[in-house]
């Protein structure tokens, strides 16, 4: 049975776990949100997201940091005045694992609820 990224929930990953192919991360990257791209540098999950001002990119900032928390997977955070830029990235892998794209589409479902 198909259960949506954004109802799944993080699992812990022991050092040494296997990354996702990119195969793999790139039929997880068709699920979430289009301005979700693949760095393929770092490897990490990344999206700019922009705001009116600098209190929405805070109050969006601190939905992630929710988020994050609950999930036990953190992201990096770029932020200025009305832009936060997030990267998803799972280092005890050393690379991408369903634990991002988890996170990404519960951020995806930030901007739904903001609708």
């Amino acid at each position: 049975m198909f259960t949506p990224l954004k109802e799944q929930h993080c699992k812990p990953l022991p050092k040494g776990s296997p990354a996702l192919v990119l195969d793999q991360a790139q039929d997880k990257l068709s699920q979430l949100h289009d301005d979700w791209a693949l760095d393929r540098d770092t490897p990490a999950l990344v999206r700019s997201f922009k705001f009116r001002d600098f209190y929405h990119t805070v109050a969006f900032v601190n939905a992630v940091a929710w988020i994050a928390n609950q999930e036990d997977h953190h992201p990096d955070l770029e932020v200025s005045y009305n832009r936060c830029v997030v990267h998803f990235t799972t280092h005890s892998v050393g690379g991408l694992s369903d634990n991002d794209f988890i996170c990404a589409a519960r951020v995806d479902a930030l901007e739904a609820d903001d609708a």
